[in-house]
């Protein structure tokens, strides 16, 4: 039976579970109405009324939703119990740091997933988008994101997306894709919180995730750093503060290139290479100015490795390169990261969103 345990063993026994989508054309996800919509050129929230309109009813009349500049909006309103399998998002607007995506479990007032849109489906870097290949967030042509963490929730989940900027967002094309059933009496919650920060000299780290406190499990990270120095910059450790580590660390990898799933500086021919993974990857690396401010973009997901905890967590790394002289380097490098992991609720606070000033790319 252990065959039955796994992704694609799973599937023969997971028949007659009730599954429903929420999109643009059916926003509440209720069974048998999607595509209701009548062709009205004049309604400006059926933006294909006019291709459809020799077609009538019961074609792609409503695909997308707009989100105009202050709005907020309500993608998907669940009654669970349940689990939220995929989620898909696109948008024309090209600042996606100023749109924010929120998750709230069970009528919770502070949201458990809370992150500028692009950092969560790891393309941080608005001005340099890119693919992604991996297990649980993909990426393609162009800006087409999917994630497949699985959110399992009890009374009901509740998806918000705001624009914070000034720019209305004209397209905004989404999916949530979830089963209702049954959950077992013992199931965590995912959670993903998203940080900025710029390194100091005087101590050169960022912090990933930190306040965590309860039981639960750790599956990922991703960064979108900007280096700002000439030379290679990945020597910084991850580490992992566990079940009331202060001083010193019970978990730390060997390097930032040795975490993300490279070594030796990622190089081939003397430069850093992208690629993809189902677990971990550097999907950009914008580095063709060597004298000027280099972008890239990094995941691991820890799903064959998760790394759980029992009472608390805080993650970090470190910003170091190499001086002439053979010594580490400290850093002043922009770090963006979404940690994300599972736990009981009820979870700590969460920092406060930075402005989108504060948020803005480079």
């Amino acid at each position: 039976m252990q065959l039955f345990n796994s992704m694609l063993g799973a599937l023969p026994v997971s028949y007659g579970i009730e599954t429903r989508q929420i999109s643009a054309e059916n926003p509440t996800g209720e069974k048998g109405r999607a595509c209701v919509w009548e062709p009205d050129p004049a309604n400006p929230e059926l933006a294909h009324s006019r291709p459809a309109q020799d077609l009538g009813r019961g074609w792609k009349v409503r695909p997308f939703i707009k989100v105009k500049a202050g709005q907020t909006v309500i993608l998907a309103d669940i009654k669970g119990p349940g689990c939220i399998n995929e989620i898909f998002f696109t948008s024309n607007l090209k600042e996606w740091r100023t749109l924010v995506l929120r998750i709230f479990w069970d009528d919770e007032s502070e949201p458990s997933v809370e992150s500028p849109v692009g950092d969560y489906f790891t393309i941080g870097h608005d001005s340099a988008p890119h693919l992604v290949h991996s297990l649980p967030v993909n990426v393609g042509p162009f800006r087409a994101c999917s994630a497949y963490w699985q959110m399992p929730f009890r009374r009901r989940a509740r998806i918000v997306l705001e624009n914070e900027g000034e720019k209305d967002a004209d397209v905004v094309a989404y999916r949530v894709l979830y089963k209702l059933h049954d959950l077992p009496d013992k199931v965590a919650y995912f959670h993903a919180q998203w940080r900025r920060s710029l390194t100091r000299r005087e101590h050169p780290e960022h912090v990933l995730l930190d306040g965590v406190t309860g039981q639960g499990v750790y599956v990922g990270t991703y960064i979108a750093r900007v280096a700002f120095s000439q030379g290679w910059w990945g020597e910084g450790e991850v580490k992992f503060y566990i079940d009331g580590d202060k001083e010193f660390p019970t978990l730390a990898d060997n390097g930032t290139e040795d975490y993300f799933g490279g070594a030796w500086n990622f190089w081939i021919d003397g430069l850093e290479r992208e690629f993809n993974s189902s677990f971990l990857g550097l999907s950009l690396a914008k580095n063709d100015d060597r004298q000027g401010p280099r972008k890239y973009s990094m995941y691991r997901w820890h799903i064959l490795d998760s790394i759980g905890f029992r009472q608390d967590l805080k993650v970090t790394i470190q910003a170091l390169g190499w001086y002439p002289d053979g010594k580490y380097e400290p850093l002043t490098d922009d770090f963006a990261s979404v940690a994300y992991w599972y736990q009981v609720e009820p979870h700590g606070a969460f920092p406060k969103l930075p402005s989108m000033r504060e948020r803005w790319g480079r």
